[in-house]
């Protein structure tokens, strides 16, 4: 496993995170991927087939990815979380080069995989850990084809691309 490369939060205004976070860490751009489907053929919640949809928005402080997630319709631990929090820092995420082998340690380990699915170039499922205080942790998988979509968002967050 990797150190924990994103940190992500789950909001109901993304202008107002972006800005927040923003000049926090010193993005210049944020990336925004609206209406991203999981559907049931490539997401569960909570062992069951999803189907929600939410606005991504993307970043990166130096190394770390920043992601920025708005459910739009649908259950989820994005929909959970905001009925149950508020606002506020969601997950961290670590990469894998073996999901499938990371989930079995999880769950081998006593955790649970409270949602889990595949999207453009990538696999994740995410652990939950609450009950310890640790929170939720992604694990991902990340392919080969969306690492120059991510130099691509680095970019822009340094104001090196349009």
């Amino acid at each position: 496993m990797s150190a924990i490369s994103q940190l992500a939060w789950v909001v109901a205004d993304l202008d107002a995170a972006e800005s927040a976070l923003g000049s926090t860490y010193g993005v210049v751009a944020w990336t925004r991927i609206p209406e991203v489907h999981f559907g049931p053929d490539g997401c569960t919640h909570r062992g069951a087939p999803a189907d929600f949809v939410a606005d991504i928005s993307l970043a990166y402080a130096g190394e770390l990815q920043l992601e920025i997630i708005r459910p739009v319709r649908g259950e989820s631990i994005y929909t959970e979380f905001l009925a149950t929090s508020g606002p506020g820092l969601h997950h961290t995420c670590r990469e894998v080069d073996d999901l499938d082998a990371a989930v079995a340690d999880a769950i081998a380990e006593g955790r649970e995989v409270i949602q889990a699915g595949t999207m453009a170039g990538m696999r994740f499922a995410y652990v939950d850990l609450t009950a310890t205080g640790a929170g939720l942790i992604e694990l991902a998988e990340i392919g080969s084809e969306l690492v120059p979509f991510y130099d691509h968002i680095r970019a822009r967050s340094e104001g090196r691309a349009a």
